[in-house]
């Protein structure tokens, strides 16, 4: 009787050498635990709500992680999570040779910023970036429109939250190398 089967040695192998080549899960953050306040982002648009549905995009994509928590005390932070909705365009329309339109350009402008509340330090901060999501129009009866902007949203949290994973732990490799050369 056979253990294993001749087909599951290369999966056997793959395994181990994913395991062992230092690859990692970029949405993982493994550190220290921090918590992260993260007040509502100020609406400088007349697009109702969309200050609550960026925080809770971001605080869905925030739990993702056990080791970072959401805070709404200010004063129990590490970090600080803010932004800002400074304009939106609904809609701006492409048109084709034929002088005919062929999609809808949803545009959502921000600015936000990460700090390290302990030692004042600025993160990271981006004071200036553009979102932009393309919708048929034909699509326009079906709430494309709101579709399109959820996407901006999803795309922006997402992105927010990778790159503050990729501040923590270069944070935490720059106080490990720190420590070593004491």
């Amino acid at each position: 009787m056979r253990i294993f089967s001749a087909r599951l040695i290369p999966v056997i192998c793959l395994v181990g050498l994913l395991g062992g080549c230092g690859y990692y899960f970029p949405q993982v953050y493994d550190g220290p635990t921090r918590y992260v306040y993260m007040p509502t982002w100020k609406n400088r648009t007349n697009e109702l709500g969309l200050d609550a549905r960026i925080y809770q995009s971001l605080a869905r994509w925030f739990q993702k992680s056990d080791a970072i928590r959401i805070t709404k005390d200010k004063k129990q932070a590490d970090l600080i999570l803010a932004g800002e909705i400074l304009s939106i365009d609904l809609p701006s329309v492409s048109w084709n040779g034929d002088a005919r339109a062929t999609s809808v350009k949803v545009k959502l402008n921000v600015r936000y910023v990460l700090k390290d509340l302990k030692k004042g330090k600025i993160l990271w901060e981006v004071p200036n970036e553009l979102w932009t999501e393309d919708y048929d129009i034909r699509d326009i009866g079906t709430n494309a429109e709101t579709k399109a902007l959820a996407q901006i949203v999803d795309d922006l949290s997402e992105r927010i939250y990778l790159g503050t994973l990729d501040k923590l732990r270069q944070e935490n490799r720059q106080a490990a190398a720190r420590t070593v050369h004491k």
